[in-house]
């Protein structure tokens, strides 16, 4: 049967849920990440932090591995050690799983000190896995457990949602999915056809990736900041972009497949402060070869 997990929402900027890793499962709360491919938790917590650490003095189906482990995210780089431990997701189960014990998380600074999730489990194909170690996602193909070699994201707007791993939930959708070739076997990488803010283009940008783990939209900075200058909304201190609340915003239109999936107001405004609302979009510049692209992170996938 398929896994389904819980997707808790931490004010629609935060999406992450429960694994259990060892024997017996030492629960652990994770980011569902489709913009990279490595399980890491762990093995110890920044000060005064409360996150779930994994011992695996603890876990009778440890076995040790001990390679450094690096990876580098856009907020920064984590370090550990790879390990093996049993991983259990939903009612699915993988032995003697190859992931990091992380113990330096600085990179990830403030955001996740005070972060709601301990954890990332990569859901990018196995490419972009950093030691090459399988992804989950294969390995739980290989197991056969799944029925289908699919997972499908229900993001809650300010509730829970659902990650369902081998099929998808029916009571989340009506009508027909639309397919998107992937351009690359990296990221969820699609061809991006055109990008526009109330019928006129705004992007030269041809490549975009479809990104769980990042909570906003994201693009090259030029695009962005012309964007947000034509929504007359102001940054503040160089980073996320406010509009007043009052005031009515033409619709931003990411054309995938040729087909127009449509942003509005509502679904661009991330939190309100007094009469000023937080844009959901930031400027990211990805270098190339993977760049420049655009990050339709939960922002887009809330909607679709």
């Amino acid at each position: 049967s398929s896994g389904s997990v819980v997707i808790n929402d931490y004010m629609n900027a935060q999406y992450y849920g429960e694994i259990e890793v060892g024997t017996p499962g030492q629960k652990e709360q994770v980011v569902f990440d489709t913009g990279s491919a490595n399980l890491w938790v762990p093995n110890k917590k920044p000060f005064l932090s409360g996150h779930n650490v994994y011992s695996h003095k603890s876990s009778s189906s440890y076995h040790a591995n001990g390679t450094v482990f690096k990876i580098q995210y856009g907020s920064g780089p984590v370090s550990g050690v790879y390990s093996a431990d049993d991983v259990a997701i939903g009612s699915l189960k993988l032995q003697d799983f190859t992931f990091a014990e992380v113990d330096d998380t600085s990179g990830l600074g403030m955001g996740y000190r005070f972060g709601k999730f301990d954890g990332i489990l990569g859901l990018g194909w196995d490419s972009i896995s950093v030691g090459g170690v399988p992804t989950v996602m294969k390995a739980l193909v290989d197991s056969k457990q799944l029925p289908q070699p699919v997972f499908a994201f229900y993001l809650g707007n300010n509730q829970p949602g659902e990650l369902v791993l081998g099929g998808v939930d029916e009571k989340h959708y009506t009508g027909d999915f639309d397919f998107v070739p992937l351009s690359s076997e990296t990221y969820w990488q699609v061809a991006l056809d055109d990008v526009k803010l109330g019928g006129v283009s705004v992007s030269s940008t041809r490549s975009a990736i479809v990104d769980s783990g990042t909570s906003l939209l994201a693009g090259p900075s030029a695009e962005v900041k012309a964007i947000a200058e034509k929504l007359g909304a102001k940054t503040v201190m160089g980073r996320e972009y406010t509009v007043d609340c009052s005031k009515d915003l033409p619709e931003l239109t990411f054309t995938l497949g040729g087909k127009g999936y449509v942003l509005k107001k509502e679904d661009l405004i991330l939190q309100q402060s007094g009469s000023q609302c937080i844009l959901g979009l930031m400027g990211v510049d990805v270098p190339a070869p993977r760049g420049p692209l655009w990050i339709l992170g939960d922002v887009f996938m809330r909607k679709y």
